[in-house]
């Protein structure tokens, strides 16, 4: 079914300036459509919000999602939430089957995790050992797109603390393999001794990115290496410190340092020019939908409110490939009755979402 043609007419954000959209065949044009439907008169329009780190399949507590209706339901949150477009890192289930679901966000999917042999949480990624770990990051890399997820790090129960997954000479061996098959690379780390490989070696993102040092935080600037911080997340370290307190001592300290830390580090990554996007680590411990809150915790963390807000939106569009809003592109909107850049608690409260040229309040 065709969409239908619409008209809107407010401030379009970034750029700040008041102008008339029209929506024709489910894409943006600044010609006027006669008969056009006026849907939006008056607010702020600002390109569909993205998750830039999410997954699509985990269910809450942990564990597979084991329906279509199921991940519809998640996907759905997001939707309502102004979330447009996700950045899926990571899922034990194949999503693909909502692609063809034109009311629900797009996804871009980095395929499984790759994770050490009982080095993370169990049965959410593959786990294999250092010599199988570039001949798997080919194939992840190609069921992405064009993009495939590492574990960095994670708690090694022989010393008690967080520690690298994967040997230098491997971690650079499967970037490598990862960019020749046309995928870019992102990993998770909490800690920092695994930091210094991922970012010499070429990768493209770190998620969390706890551990982060000074120095470190200058070779990404330099290499032009992103960041997801995932501050509601990081949230739960306080949690994950008591929990493992009496086993992990060592571990316990690391985590509740790490937490004290985090927003500084944010804020340093980008004072020093590293590109900051907005996600969540939605799914498991963390409701789909709550990207808002993300971009208000980074807010909180030293940004200014419009890097905040484009790190949930028009620059985390642009770094993953979409469009913004312009003439020809996909009609995905979010209209807000107030500034959200003078505001952004404004973001709970999405007065009208177009997707792909369709309207849903």
């Amino acid at each position: 079914m065709t969409a239908p043609a619409l008209h809107l007419a407010g401030v379009v954000l970034p750029e700040g300036e008041h102008r008339d959209l029209w929506v024709r065949d489910g894409r943006f044009t600044t010609e006027p459509v006669a008969g056009a439907e006026t849907v939006s008169r008056g607010g702020f329009l600002l390109p569909g919000l993205v998750d830039a780190h999410c997954h699509v399949g985990i269910a809450r507590g942990g564990g597979h999602v084991e329906t279509l209706d199921g991940l519809r339901e998640q996907a759905v949150a997001e939707r309502d939430a102004g979330v447009l477009a996700l950045r899926d890192c990571g899922s034990p289930v194949d999503t693909r089957a909502l692609d063809d679901e034109p009311d629900l966000p797009r996804i871009i999917r980095a395929g499984r995790h790759l994770a050490r042999t009982r080095r993370y949480l169990p049965g959410l990624g593959i786990e294999l050992e250092p010599e199988d770990l570039v001949a798997e990051v080919r194939v992840q890399a190609r069921r992405g797109d064009g993009w495939m997820k590492l574990v960095g790090d994670w708690i090694d129960r022989s010393v008690g603390d967080l520690a690298p997954e994967w040997p230098a000479d491997v971690v650079a061996a499967a970037i490598a393999a990862a960019h020749e098959e046309g995928a870019k690379v992102t990993a998770h780390t909490f800690g920092t001794d695994a930091l210094p490989d991922l970012i010499r070696a070429g990768i493209d993102c770190v998620e969390h990115g706890t551990g982060l040092t000074e120095e470190l935080i200058g070779e990404m600037a330099a290499r032009g290496t992103a960041v997801v911080p995932t501050l509601v997340n990081v949230e739960n370290f306080p949690g994950f410190a008591e929990a493992g307190e009496k086993r992990f001592p060592q571990y316990a300290s690391t985590m509740r340092r790490l937490y004290a830390n985090s927003g500084a580090v944010v804020r340093a990554a980008h004072e020093a020019g590293v590109p900051v996007f907005a996600g969540t680590d939605a799914g498991g411990g963390i409701d789909h939908g709550r990207v808002a809150d993300e971009i208000r915790a980074l807010a909180a963390a030293g940004l200014p409110n419009e890097a905040a807000l484009a790190a949930g939106s028009w620059a985390a569009r642009t770094w993953l490939g979409l469009p913004t809003i312009a003439d020809g592109a996909p009609a995905d909107l979010t209209v807000y009755d107030a500034d959200p850049r003078a505001d952004l608690d404004v973001l709970a409260r999405p007065s009208l979402t177009l997707l792909r040229g369709r309207v849903y309040r």
